[in-house]
């Protein structure tokens, strides 16, 4: 994983980069800076590459890496299935070398349809004067970009800056992640209106998704022209849409569990262990053999103790190796009132710093933890408290969290990027006899959640579609929900947690396990005629139940910024698709 960075401009042009942006990048690859200029006559044009390079598997790789014709790569990806990357390998040499070999545009873009794994890259080819870029189907790496008309020059990045404000540069946008992107770099600097290619996914999303992936794209004066091919594969297969036939439920007594472990359907379940097993696998077995210190975890989980993040830690389980720690780590935003209640044993000081920080993902993270010691007694389980004050959150809102949101910027991004800067951070307590003692969490592995709720139901939004349009409004709901997946959370995600060095991997994405989802019919992941807490991600839940899992299978979907309180802790009556003020006004 890294922080990468380009400029395409006239060979006049000035080659600059923000301050921010600079540390901003390096901070995301803290093992490796390289700075790179390449150039290109009649017309004359020069790109400037930057990479910082944070080693996570095989040789550590210095980037930009350019090969012996004068290709050059700037990887910001990791390869899971697709090309054979031998252990003692690094990816990026890996992709390099099969972009050499390729002949034209065609063999290119079968390289990139063949990669399963997250990626955001820039390729320049030589011979053939030419930039590609671009993110994979998911947009599970950020790579934004901006053009500046003044200069004729166009910046790709990993990250951005909130307060660059050059005068006639448009702004950073995140570029979409609907296919890659190709610049002839002859005909860009010299046109008033530089044309860039658009290679789209070939039939990567339904009708229900066709107008949102294919809006007209807008950077400055730029040309976005879509080119009519089918040359880069989805990876992902169709969403099955058969309609679900409504079976009769075992009768509800009250209890959830009793509810959950009279329903059936063992092939399913068995299935989706399998893949979602094999996914985290690929994710915790892929760090360089001097990360594998038994004496500090190589991996950690964003965890609440609600059902995404305990089946990821149940999983973990199985394939990190069991003298190492994983750690758990568990944000909380500091509550404004305070409990009167009190133990005998505590100070009224300890009573109130304990009241503080009882948000609900820290109650329902405490008891996930008790069930994970049960399940695996000998793990040494990381249970790391992130307590965060409001002076603190405004401090680092201020100086590092608005700039890696950007450019998003409504009170949800904030909410979440903010809480999940902090969780990613891993600096907190280790919480022992009721003695609290500093601890900050060295992995550089961060599995994440995301994914189960859009696929399986798990917002509330899914109910109230459930109710006005039936089974088939819902299966319109989640093709909508995995056809803008990569436009909502993913970058911003990337960014905030890469931002101390770690990186984000997400096994409810990986290809195999959405494409193993969508075969199903929406009937076998969820039930939404049964209540909350077992209807909802019913196929997840069931997974729970079948390794182990007890009280937290059943537990309802809560959403971060309520579970964890930043929702609540400056101002509660925003509504989450407001602009945020708090970062407009950075």
């Amino acid at each position: 994983m890294c922080g990468i960075f380009c400029i395409v401009c006239p060979e006049s042009g000035p080659l600059t980069k923000d301050d921010v942006v600079c540390d901003n990048l390096k901070r995301r690859g803290p093992d490796s800076s390289v700075d790179l200029t390449v150039s290109g006559s009649n017309p004359s044009y020069q790109c400037y590459f930057s990479a910082h390079v944070l080693h996570m598997r095989g040789l550590l790789t210095p980037q930009p890496l350019q090969d012996h014709a004068g290709n050059l790569l700037l990887w910001n990806g990791e390869v899971f299935g697709g090309l054979e990357v031998p252990p003692t390998e690094n990816d990026t040499s890996v992709v390099l070398r099969h972009l050499f070999n390729c002949s034209d545009q065609t063999d290119i873009l079968s390289v990139l349809s063949a990669i399963r794994g997250p990626w955001g890259f820039v390729y320049y080819q030589k011979n053939q004067d030419c930039l590609w870029f671009g993110r994979d189907y998911f947009g599970r790496r950020s790579l934004l970009w901006k053009y500046d008309q003044e200069r004729k020059a166009l910046t790709l990045s990993s990250v951005g800056s909130c307060g660059q404000s050059d005068l006639g540069s448009s702004p950073w946008k995140e570029v979409p992640a609907i296919g890659v992107y190709r610049i002839d770099l002859k005909s860009f600097v010299q046109s008033g209106s530089p044309t860039i290619e658009l290679y789209p996914w070939f039939q990567v999303r339904d009708i229900a998704t066709t107008m949102e992936t294919t809006q007209e794209i807008v950077l400055g004066s730029c040309v976005i022209l879509k080119k009519p091919t089918d040359l880069l594969r989805s990876p992902i297969c169709p969403l099955n849409t058969i309609l679900y036939e409504p079976q009769s439920n075992p009768p509800f007594g009250g209890d959830l569990g009793e509810l959950l472990d009279k329903i059936k359907k063992d092939k399913a379940v068995k299935g989706l262990i399998e893949v979602l097993s094999e996914a985290v696998r690929r994710r915790v077995q892929t760090s360089p053999d001097e990360l594998l210190d038994k004496n500090h975890s190589s991996v950690a989980i964003l965890f609440s103790g609600g059902i995404d993040s305990m089946i990821l830690a149940v999983l973990a389980n199985r394939h990190v190796p069991s003298c190492q720690s994983i750690d758990l780590l568990n944000v909380a935003f500091q509550r404004q009132e305070t409990t009167k209640s009190q133990k005998p044993s505590q100070s009224k000081s300890e009573a109130e710093t304990c009241s503080k920080f009882d948000v609900p993902d820290r109650i329902t993270g405490r008891s996930g933890l008790k069930e994970l010691q049960v399940l695996a007694p000998e793990r040494q389980w990381n249970f790391v408290e992130v307590d965060v004050t409001r002076e603190e959150l405004q401090q680092m809102r201020r100086e590092r969290i608005s700039h890696l949101l950007h450019p998003l910027d409504t009170v949800l991004d904030d909410s979440i990027g903010c809480a999940v800067w902090f969780a990613a951070r891993g600096k907190g307590f280790l919480v022992q006899d009721h003695n609290p003692s500093s601890f900050t969490s060295s992995a550089k592995v961060i599995l994440t959640g995301i994914g189960a709720d859009e696929q399986l139901a798990g917002y509330a939004r899914h109910r109230v579609r459930f109710k006005t349009s039936g089974h088939e409004g819902l299966v319109q709901e989640i093709a909508m929900e995995i056809g803008r997946i990569s436009s909502r959370n993913l970058g911003r995600d990337d960014r905030t947690i890469a931002d101390h060095g770690k990186e984000a991997r997400f096994p409810y994405l990986d290809e195999s396990v959405v494409n193993y989802l969508n075969t199903l019919p929406m009937g076998e992941k969820a039930d939404l005629t049964l209540p909350r807490g077992v209807g909802e991600k019913l196929l997840l839940r069931l997974a729970a139940r079948q390794l182990g899992l007890g009280p937290s299978a059943v537990l309802p979907k809560r959403a971060m910024q309520f579970g964890s309180r930043i929702a609540k802790m400056e101002n509660g009556r925003e509504k989450a698709s407001d602009r945020c003020g708090r970062l407009i006004g950075v």
